[in-house]
């Protein structure tokens, strides 16, 4: 009977008027209450009683006075970092938010009546929050206090906090995180305004050992939050921010790449018009990654095919969006990022990490490491004591090989090899790196050979003369049974070639021929806008001023100028046009001495054989070699001083490879100078790359083709000359290279490998075949082939049997340092 009496409504009333001539605040009332509850305790309706009793208690024992206000402020945000919904259902976790709300709501009113309490409020919740004990784990529910603090106070407030000497990197690194798990609380306001505004602090400082550690810890619950329409909005700005300003590496994007494809067919699924909204903005977030961070064509797949019907922003909003964001990283990201590498991935094959915009390195080391008989040679030769570039280059051959580590830095290496014109940490050409190395590793042998040739007797050899001798026995290497003189280097043995020039006067027929070494040779792409006039192979300066197609030597040289090897950029006095040539059937084609055409269907034969290749869909490597390999009409400003007519004249210019390497290296030209815009562009042209290759070469008395097979491409990913990114393909090939083009059906798997720096994984010669095509500005750029059933290099027992189809014991020196570097990488 008493309960229905003793209501909701006769508390409340007793509490907020009081009794008669009793005020609210008399010792009676309470007691009174106090009696009742008792009389009740049993009856359900206490549960409520007790529930308005702790509101009107808060309401009734608010503090006065700004030091007691302070202290109330100060308890009450360590309390809610206490709170913790007590119940999973719906509405229990309904109720759980409405009440938070209510006492942050309260904090908001002592705030608004005391301003001074707010900033040593915030304080406390710093302080709360960058505690490092980790056996207490504040509460989201603080969370609902971000949007009771004013906007206006953010440039303040994170400024002091970021420049405050006091906070340590590890505290930051602890409240940062803790705010970005705020981003879980359904009601929150402005936490992710907060959160970037933070992130840009810590950037403005150069903070960026926190940035890298906070992100790769939170992104994925970042991610994660993306599946919830209540909290989506702020998750996403979080997610687009950190993608955004982390552009040092592909870690952070990689670790939500798993997940995309599912939350895209969710959003397809949903269907509402504020999934579709959000579909749009990630789909142009992750394009902008991804145009990033190319060279991960297995990874990025699936994503395009589940974004496909998706609008694609074009590539100067891509540009404009990831120029606003990004920090730089500098060298203070690199320890961060190295001790997160685990071990060997299941390839078993060592990454190479990047040190500042040297993927162009990279990619070209791991292409030379796959260059299995060049490789045995390097670990084979005894350069103990030695300090040249060669040895510098036997030990990064030897980590690669023995590591324990994902991803070996060669920064000893990098330095050594570097161009001195290169600057460092900026864009630089693979092409024209590897040159410069293989020119100076020739360089250097016989300068050493050359060296020790002019040594006295041993008997009267002082010190100096005793280290070159030393120097001199550490260069000697195995000599192939197929390689003719000694005197050949390493180089020369492995990638040097020779082709013949000839040039015959249309005026008097007489001829002049050279012969030159060849370490790599420059494929140029057939410039179509130049056909109706002239000839394929040469082009007048003054009909090409105007084209805008034009192929230019893009390639610097070493400023010496001296180098014995060099890549085949022969112009033949045509500047403009790189000079190539044509592939018949060379089994019985007569030698060029022996043409009897007249010049005029030379020419036309010549630009009936450019209009074939302009007009194919897609060119090959073997289209580009017969351009580079057909005669070349000398005419107008090109004409060739014939001696015998002591004159300028007319003349035909023709090239035959006569000597093969064991490596054949192509260079496709694929940056062009605009002279209208005075840019260089990049010809983006799809190129077929056959596995097998068949190289014609005319021998003094005959002429036989060549086989030989893909072994290395190298890709540069971008749209210009002055960006992109690097990474190669390569094939294990650690017997006889005997490649057949069915193999393409019957692939042996984990044969290819795709090296991107840092990132190895295994591949297919069909995903090589097609990453133009999947990836437009993706385009093969340096190929590698191995000569077939080669007689050449280590697939036979050593001289000292130690080892067959593999890499040579490695000299004590280099083993003992490779395990120490295991130990200490396992420590």
């Amino acid at each position: 009977d008493f309960e229905p009496f003793f209501n909701r409504g006769l508390v409340l009333g007793l509490l907020q008027r009081g009794y008669g001539e009793l005020s609210n605040r008399d010792p009676a009332i309470l007691d009174y209450i106090q009696a009742g509850l008792r009389l009740i305790m049993s009856c359900p309706s206490v549960l409520e009683l007790f529930e308005l009793l702790q509101v009107e208690a808060l309401r009734l024992c608010l503090p006065r006075g700004r030091k007691l206000s302070l202290a109330f402020c100060q308890q009450l945000v360590r309390s809610i970092a206490h709170f913790q919904s007590q119940g999973s259902r719906e509405a229990e976790l309904r109720l759980y938010v409405s009440q938070v709300t209510q006492v942050s709501g309260l904090l908001r009113s002592v705030w608004k009546a005391e301003p001074d309490t707010l900033l040593p409020s915030l304080q406390e919740l710093f302080a709360v929050i960058s505690a490092a004990d980790t056996s207490f784990e504040p509460s989201v529910a603080l969370a609902s206090l971000v949007q009771h603090i004013p906007l206006q106070m953010i440039t303040v407030l994170i400024r002091s906090l970021t420049t405050d000497p006091n906070v340590k990197d590890a505290s930051m690194t602890q409240a940062l995180c803790r705010m970005i798990d705020w981003l879980s609380w359904p009601l929150a306001q402005h936490v992710e305004t907060w959160v970037i505004a933070l992130l840009k602090g810590l950037a403005a400082v150069q903070k960026f050992t926190i940035l890298i550690d906070v992100t790769l810890l939170k992104i994925e619950l970042v991610f994660n939050r993306l599946w919830f329409p209540l909290v989506r909005p702020g998750a996403l700005a979080v997610l687009s921010h950190m993608l955004l300003s982390f552009q040092h590496s592909p870690e952070a994007f990689h670790l939500i790449v798993p997940h995309v494809v599912s939350l895209v067919h969710s959003f397809k699924r949903d269907g509402l018009p504020s999934s579709t909204a959000f579909l749009m903005q990630l789909t142009e977030l992750i394009h902008c990654m991804m145009y990033h961070y190319s060279g991960f064509p297995e990874l990025y797949e699936p994503i395009l095919e589940a974004v496909k019907d998706m609008p694609k922003p074009t590539e100067d909003k891509i540009k404009l969006i990831l120029s606003q964001s990004a920090w730089t990283s500098q060298s203070s990201s690199l320890p961060s990022c190295l001790s997160r590498l685990s071990g060997k991935s299941e390839t078993g094959k060592t990454g190479l990490i990047n040190l500042g915009n040297t993927c162009y390195m990279n990619s070209v080391i791991q292409a030379l490491f796959m260059a299995t008989d060049f490789r045995r040679h390097v670990l084979s030769l005894n350069l103990n004591g030695c300090n040249s570039l060669m040895r510098k280059l036997q030990h990064l051959f030897a980590f690669l090989a023995h590591t324990q580590r994902e991803a070996y830095a060669p920064r000893i290496f990098f330095e050594a090899s570097r161009p001195p014109w290169f600057t460092p940490r900026s864009q630089q050409d693979c092409s024209e790196y590897l040159r410069f190395l293989l020119d100076r590793l020739h360089e250097e042998e016989r300068t050493l050979k050359a060296l020790s040739s002019t040594k006295t007797s041993e008997s009267i050899m002082n010190e100096e003369s005793q280290k070159q001798e030393a120097v001199h026995k550490a260069q000697v290497f195995a000599e192939a049974p197929c390689m003719g003189s000694e005197e050949r280097t390493l180089i020369e043995k492995m990638f040097g070639g020779k082709l013949k020039t000839t040039i015959c006067c249309l005026n008097c027929k007489s001829m002049s021929q050279k012969e030159e070494a060849f370490t790599d040779l420059s494929l140029a792409f057939c410039p179509p806008t130049s056909l109706e006039n002239v000839g394929p192979k040469c082009v007048e300066r003054s009909e090409v001023k105007d084209d805008c197609v034009v192929q230019t030597n893009t390639l610097a040289t070493s400023p010496a100028g001296e180098t014995l090897l060099n890549n085949l950029e022969v112009n033949g006095g045509c500047d403009t046009i790189m000079n190539e040539g044509t592939i018949k059937d060379f089994s019985t084609e007569p030698n060029s001495e022996n043409t009897t055409n007249s010049e005029l269907n030379k020419v036309q034969d010549n630009r009936d054989m450019s209009q074939r290749l302009v007009g194919k869909n897609t060119l090959s490597v073997t289209d580009l070699l017969n351009y580079f390999l057909a005669p070349e009409i000398l005419s107008g400003d090109n004409k060739y001083y014939c001696e015998k007519c002591a004159s300028l004249q007319n003349a035909e210019k023709t090239m035959q490879i006569i000597e093969e390497p064991e490596y054949l290296i192509l260079t496709l030209l694929r940056f062009s100078y605009d002279p209208k815009c005075h840019i260089r562009r990049k010809i983006l042209d799809n190129v077929s790359l056959p596995l097998v290759l068949e190289l014609p070469v005319k021998r003094a008395t005959s002429s036989l083709a060549v086989v030989s097979g893909g072994c290395s491409v190298v890709v540069h990913s971008g749209v210009s000359s002055e960006s992109g990114h690097y990474y190669s393909y390569a094939r294990n090939v650690t017997g006889p290279c005997t490649v057949v083009e069915n193999e393409l059906d019957t692939e042996m798997p984990r044969e290819w490998f795709l090296f991107n720096d840092s990132r190895v994984t295994f591949t297919s010669f069909q995903s090589v075949q097609k990453i133009t095509s999947r990836f437009p500005k993706d385009t093969a750029y340096v190929l590698f082939y191995k000569k077939q059933n080669s007689t050449c290099g280590f697939n036979t027992n050593s001289a000292n049997g130690l080892w067959v189809n593999g890499d040579p014991p490695l000299q004590k020196d280099l083993m003992d340092a490779i395990t120490k570097d295991n130990k200490l990488y396992l420590q």
